[in-house]
Parts: structure tokens; C-alpha cells; sequence
């Protein structure tokens, strides 16, 4: 699987508490009225079925759960951000190196200028653990 660093929202980053990704994606934008806000023109997500590679990269200790969300919003900030996936709470025991969360495309949805992803730590902050997160061309599957 090939990986492009300028499309990862996580390389190895270190998730030991509630965090935004690393990086965000700038989706690029529709020519709009003046002062109106910027839309795009199509949703990148469902039937487009662009790969949404979600990795687990070093075993996470301590936490009871990882959940993982898909956000767009029209600001860089985040400050309204719209969940347009999840993978649910992913228990401790399975975020192990290797672990591909259930979040394979970008999701219907994804219709805002940009986009992030966000980890919410369930229990006890977390004292190990990695992710990788990023568009990818296609998703391993043999193994």
C-alpha cells in the first residue's frame, strides 16, 4: 500500500488522550456569491468510494476505548464540526499494531471545504498507541 504524506491526517500519531488528527485536508471549494460561504460542489463520499486507510501502528495501553470520526466542516477551525462517520468504540483489547478500523471510504456526507479526523479516548487517557490515517489509493486486504 502507498501512502502520500499529503494526504495523512495521522502518521504515527500518538493518541493518548481526545485529539483532532494532526493534519486536516483543504477539499478546495466552488466559486461562491461574494460574502457567501463556501460549498462544495459535489460529495466526495459514498459512491465516489475513495480509500480511508485508518491504522493502528503501535499496540494502545491503558485506554478502555478508541472511538475514530470522519468530521467536515466549512472552517478550518473545526468550530462546527459534522460527523459524517464512526467506527464506535473500538475496545482496548483490539487496538493492536495492524488493526484496520471499520472506516474503509470516505462517507456520504463529506460535502464541506474541510476535512479532519478525531479520536475520542474512552477511560483512562492512553500511555501507547499510534495511528496512521490518511487517503490512500486502496486498502490491503490479503493479510
Amino acid at each position: 500500500m502507498l501512502l502520500d504524506a499529503q494526504a495523512l491526517f495521522s502518521d504515527d500519531q500518538a493518541i493518548t488522550a481526545t485529539a483532532a488528527s494532526t493534519n486536516y485536508m483543504n477539499l478546495g471549494d466552488t466559486l461562491t456569491v461574494p460574502g457567501a460561504p463556501a460549498a462544495l460542489s459535489r460529495d466526495l463520499g459514498g459512491a465516489n468510494n475513495i480509500a480511508l486507510l485508518v491504522q493502528v501502528t503501535e499496540d494502545f495501553a491503558t485506554l478502555t476505548s478508541l472511538t475514530v470520526t470522519v468530521q467536515v466542516d466549512d472552517n478550518s477551525s473545526f468550530s462546527s464540526p459534522k460527523t459524517v462517520s464512526t467506527t464506535g468504540a473500538v475496545v482496548a483489547a483490539d487496538l493492536v499494531a495492524g488493526k484496520k478500523m471499520s472506516i474503509s471510504i470516505i462517507p456520504t456526507g463529506a460535502d464541506e471545504q474541510y476535512m479532519r479526523v478525531y479520536y475520542t479516548v474512552g477511560g483512562s487517557s492512553a500511555t501507547a498507541g499510534t495511528i496512521t490515517a490518511g487517503i490512500v489509493t486502496g486498502i490491503q486486504t490479503n493479510g
